[in-house]
């Protein structure tokens, strides 16, 4: 809590009562592989902070739902200010629930992690009471991916053939409420500028915030072999479909701080129990549009197929049951034509790999 633009928007105003402090023995660390930092007791080291005074207890309550998502509890201590040592209360990590990474920099992480947090714990703030803590604990990595997501939209695609109009050129004039989880349901009214010049009307629309997800679909130059999975959909189960097992890509969600490529690989092994070559960048795309925020990075993964044919995989920590196929990149476009294939993203990449082909296996 000491990046002051966090503090303010964890306690929902100016943080007017914060000074330095200090807690000896005391060490901050990065929580390994994570992208926020604990305290540790380390003999002769300093770590430093700030000490808040007069909390109200709204105050209290919005610390302790905040610092609660990351499981850590109070304890009290002693701590060193400008004017001598006072008692406090700090924020540990509960015994054994992180294991501790290098040691930790408040610049390094706010250069990295500042911005991505504040948009983050934003939202988390957003449920506070309305979701108990533990609840909260449970999305804040999916806050962090959807944050994640909101950085990686920073940079747009070209507009040679589309309007020079920008975000600027819309008005959210409502927001409408929602839903607010692992999902989020945005209702909201806006108007935007015409080609033609002048506004829309108000308009009431509604929106489905999701995630970045990098897909890949594996392929052998050798053999001119594709690998595709099979597993249960929930799309296909709500809408109907009495056959809601879908053939697709590998894909997965892209972690905070991801890289949309390591996420391909990892996906990859955890899905397919596969290791990846060389990735070719297919597209990145909108799966749709007109009322979704979900974005796809999508991949050709150069692999060996050799001596694969179907077999099992996925998490069972996600409680994936994932079935893979090993097929002539023939018989997967025959699959586009029977109907079979009726995941759109997987329709696409294998058009584009039929495409392509020829410059792949050369490249072998």
């Amino acid at each position: 809590m000491r990046f002051a633009p966090l503090l303010e928007l964890v306690l929902g105003g100016a943080a007017g009562k914060a000074e330095p402090a200090q807690l000896h023995d005391h060490a901050v660390f990065w929580v390994q592989d994570q992208p926020f930092p604990m305290i540790v007791a380390q003999m002769g080291a300093v770590a430093e902070g700030v000490l808040l005074r007069d909390l109200t207890d709204e105050d209290v309550a919005r610390l302790d739902f905040y610092e609660g998502g990351f499981v850590y509890d109070l304890r009290d201590v002693t701590v060193r200010t400008a004017d001598g040592p006072a008692p406090a209360q700090v924020y540990f990590p509960q015994e054994g629930r992180w294991p501790q990474g290098a040691p930790w920099s408040l610049e390094d992480w706010a250069d990295q992690w500042g911005s991505l947090t504040l948009d983050a714990a934003a939202e988390v703030m957003m449920h506070f009471r309305k979701m108990d803590i533990t609840e909260a604990a449970s999305l804040l990595p999916f806050f962090r991916a959807r944050a994640w997501s909101r950085q990686l939209a920073a940079q747009p695609a070209p507009q040679t053939l589309r309007s020079t109009m920008t975000a600027a050129d819309v008005e959210i004039l409502r927001d409408r409420g929602g839903f607010d989880g692992f999902f989020r349901l945005r209702a909201f009214e806006l108007h935007h500028r015409r080609y033609a010049g002048g506004w829309t009307n108000p308009v009431p629309r509604e929106s489905f915030v999701s995630y970045d997800a990098a897909l890949v679909l594996p392929y052998d130059p050798k053999s001119d072999r594709v690998l595709l999975i099979e597993q249960l959909r929930f799309g296909p189960l709500m809408r109907g479909d009495p056959a809601p097992w879908v053939l697709e890509p590998v894909a997965g969600l892209i972690d905070a701080g991801e890289d949309p490529e390591t996420t391909a690989r990892r996906e990859a092994i955890e899905e397919a129990g596969l290791e990846l070559g060389r990735l070719e960048l297919i597209n990145r795309i909108y799966a749709s549009p007109g009322y979704s925020t979900e974005f796809f990075h999508c991949y050709a993964g150069i692999c060996d197929l050799d001596g694969r044919e179907t077999q099992l995989g996925g998490l069972d920590s996600e409680n994936e049951d994932i079935r893979s196929h090993v097929v002539p990149l023939e018989d997967a476009l025959a699959l586009i034509d029977t109907g079979e294939i009726n995941a759109g993203p997987l329709t696409m990449m294998l058009l584009w790999l039929a495409r392509h082909r020829e410059r792949l296996r050369a490249a072998g």
